[in-house]
């Protein structure tokens, strides 16, 4: 009788110790992973080693007079404007800078990827105008479109690459939020409602963009060493680019020329 408690004894010693071996094993598989080892598109800017292009965008020649917009079928609009409202087709600044280029990097990222932000760029409309007359932002990147009229808007982008919408928005209605997939340098957004409301989407794939003020200044920082195309893209004037290299904090100085077409 004894030895078949003793050999009972050692059966359930064994099973508890293969049960608790299991136990380990079950806990150690369903355990959160190991980071795994960063992928080269995900690969994180070493900011130790980031360098920056910066520069101006200039316009050659006279630039044209500034189209007058006839706002009489919306009161409300006109009475905003302390002087007749024109178009931002072309908006210069002293010395012939121009402002409402889009300069980004175009090529050199390889295959990194970018996070896109969480923060909204806003696209007001204000006084019957796109406000700003074009904006950039991130693929993927909320778009906050905001109604501060006392008349209805309707805001169409018309993308080639991106999905197109088109959405009505009244007076005191809450802001329209969207997002664009893919890059596109840039889509036309026009007011169904208002024909010489206009503006510009840009969509970039990198965090590496800047839409010039009147100044026609950029700076594109905390590029990781390597070379790059650099576009610059004006919605009248085309767009024209340039090859730069940067070594390990280098910060180089690029300048673009546009130039007045014949008839201005």
């Amino acid at each position: 009788m004894k030895v078949r408690y003793a050999l009972y004894a050692v059966l359930i010693a064994a099973l508890a110790l293969g049960m608790m071996g299991c136990g380990k094993k079950e806990t150690s598989e369903n355990a959160p992973a190991a980071p795994a080892a960063t992928a080269p598109g995900a690969q994180p800017v070493d900011l130790a080693t980031a360098g920056s292009v910066e520069g101006t965008v200039k316009l050659e020649g006279s630039p044209p007079p500034g189209k007058k917009i006839n706002m009489a079928a919306e009161p409300s609009c006109a009475a905003q404007h302390s002087t007749p409202a024109t178009d931002q087709d072309v908006v210069v600044g002293a010395g012939g800078t121009l402002g409402n280029v889009i300069v980004y990097v175009k090529e050199g990222l390889g295959n990194r990827t970018f996070e896109a932000p969480k923060t909204p760029v806003a696209l007001d409309q204000k006084g019957c105008m796109y406000i700003p007359h074009v904006v950039a932002l991130q693929a993927g990147q909320p778009l906050e479109v905001r109604n501060d009229d006392k008349a209805n808007h309707n805001i169409h982008p018309v993308p080639k690459f991106n999905r197109e919408w088109n959405k009505s928005q009244p007076p005191g209605a809450p802001p329209i939020d969207e997002t664009f997939a893919r890059e596109e340098v840039a889509i036309p957004v026009k007011c169904n409602v208002h024909p010489w409301m206009k503006s510009y989407i840009a969509v970039l794939k990198s965090p590496y963009f800047q839409v010039t003020a009147s100044n026609g200044s950029f700076s594109l920082k905390n590029l990781p060493p390597g070379t790059y195309t650099i576009e610059a893209w004006h919605e009248r004037y085309g767009s024209t680019s340039q090859t730069v290299t940067i070594a390990p904090k280098e910060s180089k100085t690029i300048n673009f020329v546009f130039k007045a077409a014949a008839g201005d």
